[in-house]
């Protein structure tokens, strides 16, 4: 009896140690990938936890970083794109600093981030705008102070639209040519300005500037939109013209397992099951 007792005793040593390197494994791999993204701020916030919940912070390591952020259907830029539009989306200004350093870290241009902050005001409100570009500004400063030099990229060049109307209208017609035709059918009769103001402010201002590619411009907005989670018909919409504009299944199956990380399983569920439903319903055309 003895004898098994130690048997048994040396079994779960030897689990416990798997189980160890197991665990170290991910946390590495976590650790790593953390450490291309914004080490210094993702540390800050790991030793914050230290001493209420190492748990919590061992699992930001092991999971978002050592699961999520390692799979590769999305460039790291691309991932920084999606933390951000999810975090204005929620207003979370600590976790919206530490991303806005790694937006810039991954190569994300100072130009490019105030683009994706413009068009959070669409779909999150101006009120998380201007929250947003305030932290921008104190990331900004200070970086400065740090001595980082980042990019400022290309800049906008003003275009005087003569009919905002029809600027508006071509671009939407870009990511679906149906679009427009939908709009004024629900909303024409009842409230002409929305169809005005959707065409002539979302499109003709904020998606026709000319300095934020148009995939990444849907990444911001799936991202957005499935964290705010009470758009289900938007949120297919844009998934749709986000593969009219070149992404694929796998990069938008890859935004909504970040969604997991940043704004949880639920919103990741819904907005999968959107996406699935998107998919079937564009082979079935």
């Amino acid at each position: 009896m003895k004898q098994l007792l130690l048997i048994l005793l040396a079994l779960l040593s030897v689990l416990n140690v798997y189980s160890q390197m197991e665990k170290s494994e991910r946390y590495t791999r976590g650790w790593n990938k953390l450490q291309e993204i914004d080490g210094e701020a993702g540390e800050r916030v790991i030793n914050g936890l230290k001493d209420v919940s190492p748990d919590l912070g061992r699992f930001i390591i092991e999971y978002s970083f050592g699961s999520v952020y390692s799979l590769d259907k999305l460039d790291n830029k691309s991932k920084e794109i999606v933390a951000i539009s999810s975090l204005i989306a929620q207003r979370a200004i600590p976790e919206m600093k530490v991303h806005l350093h790694g937006a810039l870290n991954t190569k994300n241009t100072i130009n490019e981030v105030k683009e994706i902050i413009l068009q959070m005001s669409v779909y999150c409100g101006f009120p998380k705008s201007i929250c947003a570009m305030g932290i921008l500004q104190e990331v900004l400063e200070e970086r400065k102070s740090q001595g980082i030099i980042d990019q400022e990229g290309t800049p906008f060049q003003v275009e005087e639209l003569s009919n905002r109307l029809s600027k508006g209208s071509d671009e939407l017609a870009l990511l679906n040519k149906n679009q427009e035709q939908i709009l004024r059918e629900n909303f024409d009769s009842f409230s002409p300005e929305l169809v005005q103001f959707t065409l002539e402010y979302g499109y003709a201002d904020i998606y026709a500037r000319n300095n934020l590619n148009k995939k990444s411009r849907q990444i911001a907005t799936i991202s957005a939109l499935a964290t705010l989670g009470n758009a289900p018909a938007q949120l297919r919409f844009h998934i749709s013209a986000g593969l009219n504009v070149g992404l694929t299944v796998d990069e938008i199956k890859e935004i909504m397992l970040l969604m997991t990380v940043y704004s949880g399983f639920p919103n990741a569920i819904n907005g999968m099951t959107i996406l699935k439903e998107a998919v079937e319903e564009r082979t079935n055309q």
